[in-house]
């Protein structure tokens, strides 16, 4: 089965497959502490700034600085973000658990995405469980990054003012707040006056997306120490060792030099709650090990017997049809091992997938039917690291 992409199909790239380590070693040294470049960034230091209005309840700021909140509180803020069609704000919620004592500041982020649920509970969960009278230092969470996109309950955030548009928000970052779309505005206001300045450490959770399912697994350049310190203290049984692409969030915080991570906590749509219960023991191990809470590590990936690959091999269909799985997330295979099949609508067997790598599914589609071209599964595998980029097709 080949791995290359068929031409004129309507895709965005899934995964780039690893380029040269050093360099991006070389760039997070080189960016640490430093703001994005752009004409609209606001410095890396700033006052909160509070607009006034309160809505339900909670007040709402233009500009967060943490230390300007009263230490030993949990506070919930809305962020004002772009301006929409009608002229109102899209706002962002904010909470944060501000330590009685000082210390390192993370920040979790979910809902980039609009259909990525599982995501968005673990953030809820982690925050739910943070007493900030017990804690040293901050952890802020940002719950529904792309407003628009949640309410429609799709991956893309729906824009219509240069004609119909679904715009994925994981390829904005970071953003500009002049920029054409409402996306780039969005996440240049987002990045520049409450992620970036607020963050020493941020964690961008995601999940597999609508019509394709993902096992439970960290998106982490492993080269970067400070990253695998952190990736490591989670019980998920895969790693991605890849620095994937620019314009994803988890990328334009390693570009300001601050350590980050994309975790994958399975299946859009759903909760998936074993899953998530992983995530949220390994976003507690995370605050532990930068001392911002207190007490013994949970499992980590030691205990789950973690997988570690550095490219996923894609399988794409190249029939229309229905589709049959013979292998489920987190398998073990081999090259030459059969993966799945398709039946045409009378149940006649149309093509047989194979793998073309040894490794372990990391991923497979979860709509049963499929259009030629789509991807059908992929297998996370080690490989030479390549001498140009390569793209994956979703």
């Amino acid at each position: 089965m080949s791995d290359k992409p068929i031409e004129g199909l309507d895709r965005r790239d899934f995964m780039i497959a690893s380029i040269a380590t050093v360099g991006v070693s070389a760039a997070f040294a080189i960016n640490a502490g430093a703001a994005n470049a752009q004409d609209a960034a606001a410095p890396a230091s700033q006052a909160t700034v509070y607009t006034g209005d309160v809505v339900q309840g909670k007040k709402v700021v233009s500009t967060l600085d943490v230390n300007d909140l009263e230490p030993g509180k949990k506070h919930l803020l809305y962020f004002q973000g772009v301006q929409m069609p009608t002229g109102q704000q899209r706002y962002a919620s904010v909470i944060v658990a501000k330590g009685a004592k000082p210390g390192k500041r993370v920040v979790l982020v979910s809902g980039v995405h609009g259909d990525e649920m599982s995501s968005v509970h673990t953030v809820q969960t982690v925050m739910n469980q943070l007493d900030p009278r017990e804690m040293s230092g901050t952890v802020m969470g940002v719950t529904d990054v792309s407003g628009p996109a949640i309410e429609a309950m799709q991956r893309r955030w729906p824009n219509s003012g240069r004609g119909i548009d679904l715009i994925d928000m994981n390829r904005e970052w970071p953003g500009n707040e002049n920029g054409v779309t409402p996306t780039s505005r969005h996440a240049g206001l987002l990045f520049n006056r409450l992620l970036r300045p607020n963050a020493d450490v941020a964690i961008d959770f995601h999940t597999g997306t609508t019509g394709f399912e993902v096992s439970a697994f960290n998106i982490a350049s492993m080269d970067v120490p400070e990253i695998k310190a952190i990736v490591e203290l989670y019980p998920v049984a895969q790693i991605f060792d890849n620095h994937t692409y620019p314009g994803v969030l988890h990328n334009a915080f390693v570009d300001a030099g601050i350590p980050s991570f994309c975790p994958e906590v399975g299946a859009a749509r759903v909760l998936d709650l074993e899953l998530i219960a992983q995530f949220v023991e390994g976003t507690m191990n995370v605050l532990k090990h930068h001392g911002i809470l207190a007490g013994p590590m949970g499992r980590t990936g030691k205990d789950a017997g973690v997988f570690v690959g550095n490219s996923a091999f894609p399988i794409l269909a190249t029939q229309g049809g229905f589709v049959e799985h013979l292998v489920k997330l987190n398998d073990k295979v081999e090259a030459g091992q059969k993966i799945c099949i398709q039946r045409n609508s009378f149940g006649e067997v149309v093509a047989e997938y194979t793998s073309g790598v040894a490794g372990e599914v990391a991923g497979l589609r979860s709509d049963v039917t499929c259009e030629a071209g789509n991807p059908l599964a992929f297998i996370l595998y080690q490989k030479a690291p390549p001498e140009v980029a390569e793209t994956y097709p979703e």
